[in-house]
């Protein structure tokens, strides 16, 4: 049984974004980048299976839409634990755009299951796992919480409203995952960083596909108003400002 999953390469939660002068990018300048957090916990799941002789698992893949950038980001998932990995040469410009390009890219290697976290942190479409689906004709199952796999057979659980729910899938199948697939992520070890800048990035030259969507400007919020304090001997003054200013009562 083999395993991909889709990694996204995105700004570190922590990095304080600024927008170029154009005001349709971001300024890339010291921005600190790495592998999208849910992605990151799909592949820590991915390679919890492999580790199962139960389970089956052979191999663990990567796939990226990006440029040659990109690639340490793509070490990094490497160095965690996965086999090998593919790298579509484009600039991500949109969801579709990225889930065309990994489905063309993998369709004759014969995947069993294509891991996708539920959204990326930096434009949060989650959409690029049922699109991948669309692409490649295969089943998707979104809100995946938990994978097993016994006797061959895998098992998903589905968060849904006021509980869970265990359902079985054909090979192949997309599994569009979130929150607690995984504890924690999986951190190098310095023989895995050793060992990954050995192991292959197969590298995959874009085909011809349109681009649905386009970013036409980022837009700063507004600042926030400051704060007005109201005595506590005062309700009247803050039930005013709540109709008059507020308007939510």
């Amino acid at each position: 049984m083999k395993i991909l999953v889709c990694i996204s390469n995105v700004p570190d939660t922590t990095t304080r974004i600024k927008l170029a002068e154009d005001n349709i990018s971001i300024d890339t300048t010291g921005i600190q980048w790495v592998i999208n957090p849910w992605d990151e916990l799909s592949l820590t799941r991915a390679l919890e299976l492999k580790d199962d002789p139960a389970s089956g698992v052979k191999s663990v893949t990567v796939a990226h839409v990006g440029p040659l950038s990109s690639e340490p980001t793509i070490r990094k998932a490497l160095a965690i634990g996965a086999d090998e990995a593919i790298r579509i040469n484009a600039e991500a410009s949109d969801a579709y755009f990225v889930a065309g390009q990994i489905a063309e890219a993998i369709k004759k290697e014969d995947f069993d299951i294509i891991m996708c976290g539920i959204e990326s942190s930096d434009f949060n479409g989650s959409v690029v796992g049922g699109m991948i689906s669309e692409f490649l004709g295969i089943p998707s199952v979104s809100a995946v919480s938990s994978i097993t796999i016994e006797n061959g057979q895998p098992l998903l659980t589905r968060e849904i409203d006021g509980g869970k729910e265990i359902i079985s899938v054909p090979l192949p199948f997309t599994a569009i995952v979130q929150k607690g697939i995984a504890k924690e992520p999986r951190i190098a070890a310095m023989r895995g960083i050793m060992m990954a800048r050995s192991k292959p990035i197969r590298i995959v030259e874009p085909v011809a596909l349109e681009i649905l969507t386009e970013i036409s400007g980022f837009e700063k919020p507004k600042p926030r108003a400051a704060c007005k304090y109201i005595d506590a001997d005062n309700p009247a003054q803050l039930i005013t400002l709540l109709m008059n200013e507020a308007k939510i009562i």
